[in-house]
């Protein structure tokens, strides 16, 4: 697990936390391969706006819980931000990278790359520099290339800690130079000092420097908000700074309001929406500090308090997702009907000897819709066995998914998804499906 638990190190960023002045200052960006940076917003490749929704997965760690990018799919996530490791912890080598954004792909998630290696140089003996950061994507090259469209890679995470966090600028800057002479041209995300919290504001008042050295001008910001930002008026004043001076910026981490002291996450996910930020929560489960995680054990159909609040919240993933262009098509669709209707589209995301884990899309038509069912005959025996985003009896070859509370009203041309395991023997053929809607 991680060196220092991260409620500890957020609540000493917050109790170190001072004011700094503001430098306004403004930086164009262009256009670049894949996702990329336009004016302050991402957007794909075919100019698509791309606001992240999504949770943050502990695969370094976990490596086993390869289950949970269909299970994060479920929520309506349209984005997993993947931990990773050049060798702090046990070293992810490019096949297992490939196959981290191999899941990703087939459940239709932006994957946002990131080493957790750099936590907290120059307060944590431990931590790798950003350099070393670069030294680790540059060997996972060969895997990496081509995928633009799909992936962003976070060069290092919380890559200073409180100890002299001033070194932030040209280290970061020097690492951006580094992944462009090294020729990524990916969307690059850089996270802020001080544990990612920023509370010196050197990012805020210094980042001009590092998205200038980026000749691609591809480079997106990263605030963690923790305990740092336990107020409305810090969480809307920060974002107001960025904002004035004209800089992209996603919320790379943050965590939720368990008591007065911590992140007011409501106001942050209400701000996200309205200003049309990313933002992407922390985490889905495995924490040192399990007040963090947002589901028990990682299974899905137990969602903890915190999950509940930003999956299903009124400002939450389920509401406010959408899925990236590039995945349109990747699944049978069909184009949804007039009235109080819906579609169902299914998908298979992985399979292995007698099981595989399916996932499907429901859409609903014209008009909103406030519940829905969608029925699956399947031709060769398949039985589901274990259902999230849903719940599921079967009747013979026929399984019928029910919406759950959080996921049954769709405005209009709104999606949800809801995934399953199930077994097969000789063949596994797609179901027949229908949906329907009140």
């Amino acid at each position: 697990m991680e060196a220092l638990p991260k409620l500890r190190r957020v609540l000493a960023a917050a109790a170190l936390a001072v004011a700094a002045s503001v430098v306004c200052l403004v930086a164009p960006a262009y256009a670049a391969t894949g996702l990329h940076v336009s004016g302050t917003k991402i957007v794909e490749s075919g100019g698509q706006p791309f606001i992240m929704r999504g949770i943050n997965h502990e695969h370094t760690w976990f490596t086993n819980q390869t289950s949970s990018f269909a299970a994060i799919k479920a929520t309506g996530a349209n984005t997993v931000r993947v931990v990773l490791s050049g060798g702090r912890w046990t070293a992810n080598a490019a096949s297992d990278v490939a196959n981290v954004i191999a899941l990703c792909k087939q459940n239709r998630l932006i994957c946002v790359l990131e080493d957790h290696d750099t936590t907290g140089y120059g307060e944590d003996a431990d931590a790798y520099t950003l350099d070393q950061a670069v030294d680790y994507w540059v060997s996972l090259k060969s895997v990496l290339q081509g995928q633009e469209d799909y992936v962003i890679i976070n060069i290092g995470n919380e890559p200073i800690g409180n100890t002299n966090p001033g070194q932030w600028t040209s280290a970061t800057a020097a690492a951006v130079s580094r992944m462009r002479s090294n020729g990524f041209e990916h969307l690059l995300m850089v996270d802020a000092p001080n544990w990612g919290q920023d509370w010196q504001h050197v990012m805020r008042d210094t980042a001009q420097t590092v998205l200038d050295a980026d000749p691609r001008h591809n480079t997106v910001l990263s605030i963690h908000m923790y305990a740092v930002f336990n107020t409305a008026a810090s969480i809307t004043s920060y974002l107001d700074t960025i904002a004035a001076k004209g800089w992209p910026l996603v919320i790379g981490e943050f965590g939720w309001q368990f008591d007065s002291g911590q992140v007011d996450d409501q106001t942050l996910m209400a701000e996200a929406v309205k200003r049309g930020l990313g933002y992407l929560g922390w985490s889905w489960a495995g924490n040192n500090d399990p007040i963090l995680d947002m589901t028990n054990n990682f299974d899905p159909t137990q969602l903890t308090t915190w999950g509940k609040r930003i999956v299903q919240g009124s400002n939450g993933i389920t509401v406010t997702a959408r899925e990236a262009a590039i995945f349109a098509g990747t699944g049978p669709t069909t184009p949804p009907p007039t009235g109080p209707a819906c579609t169902a589209a299914y998908s298979v995301t992985g399979q292995w000897s007698g099981g595989f884990q399916g996932d499907v899309k429901v859409t609903a038509g014209t008009a909103a819709i406030h519940g829905w069912t969608v029925s699956l005959t399947f031709p060769n025996g398949q039985q589901i066995t274990q259902a999230w985003g849903a719940t599921v009896t079967t009747t013979g070859a026929t399984a019928t998914a029910r919406n759950v509370s959080y996921n049954g009203s769709l405005t209009a041309g709104a999606s949800t998804t809801f995934g399953f395991l199930a077994s097969w023997a000789a063949s596994n053929g797609p179901p027949t499906l229908s949906c329907t809607a009140v």
